[in-house]
C-alpha cells in the first residue's frame, strides 16, 4: 500500500523502547514540524483553495497529535526535551534540485511530505505490533491510520498539479533514494532514526 522499498527491521523497536523518552520527544517535534510544513504550504500557495483547506486540517490534526504525545509523556513523568535536527527530512528535502518553478517546487514538497508520512505510518505499525505496552500499541496503531491518510492526500495533490507520469517517476526516484538511506538507519530512538 505505501510503496516503500525498504522495511523497518524489528530490531529498531528495541532501540526505540530502550530510548522511549527520546523517541516520544522526537515524535512530538516531528508532529510540530509536520504542522509547520502544512502552514508553510498554505502561506506559499494561498491561491490553491482546496489545498489550503486540506493543509489547514492537517496542521490542526498534527498539532493535536503533538498534544497527545506530550500528554503521554507527562503521564509517564517525562519532560519534553529539546528539538533536534531531523536529518531524515533534511536529506529528503535535498534530494530534488532547487527549482524556480513554483509548481515543480510544490510537487517536490508534496512528495517529500508524502514519503515522511508513509515512513511514519510504517514505523508506527512496526512499533505498535512489537510493543507489550498496550497504551502505546493502541496509540500508535490509531496514529498509523492518520499518517496513511496524510500520505495519500499529499501524493494525490502532487499528481493533481503535474502530469501523473512525471510525478510518478519523481516519486519512484525518491522512494529508491529513501530506501538506500533507510538501510543505514534503525540505530537511534527516533521516528525516522
Amino acid at each position: 500500500m505505501l510503496g516503500l522499498q525498504f522495511d523497518t527491521e524489528t530490531s529498531w523497536v528495541e532501540v526505540a523502547k530502550n530510548g522511549l523518552e527520546q523517541l516520544l520527544t522526537d515524535h512530538a517535534f516531528a508532529e510540530q514540524k509536520a504542522a509547520s510544513n502544512a502552514v508553510s504550504i498554505i502561506i506559499n500557495y494561498s491561491e490553491e483553495t482546496e489545498l489550503v483547506k486540506d493543509m489547514s486540517d492537517i496542521a490542526i490534526e498534527e498539532m493535536e497529535h503533538f498534544r497527545m504525545v506530550h500528554n503521554i509523556m507527562i503521564e509517564r513523568g517525562m519532560v519534553l526535551g529539546q528539538a533536534t535536527k531531523n536529518d531524515y527530512a533534511l536529506k529528503l528535502q535535498k534530494f530534488f534540485p532547487h527549482t524556480g518553478n513554483r509548481t515543480e517546487a510544490l510537487i517536490h514538497r508534496l512528495l517529500v511530505a508524502a514519503l515522511i508520512e508513509a515512513r511514519s505510518c510504517e514505523r508506527f505499525k512496526v512499533f505498535a505490533d512489537n510493543m507489550e505496552d498496550e497504551q502505546l500499541s493502541k496509540f500508535y496503531l490509531d496514529l498509523m491510520v492518520s499518517e496513511a491518510n496524510h500520505y495519500t492526500l499529499f501524493l494525490g495533490y502532487a499528481r493533481k498539479y503535474m502530469d501523473r507520469e512525471i510525478v510518478d517517476k519523481k516519486w519512484e526516484d525518491l522512494l529508491a533514494f529513501e530506501a538506500e538511506m533507510m538501510r543505514e538507519r534503525g540505530k537511534t530512538a527516533k521516528v525516522h532514526g
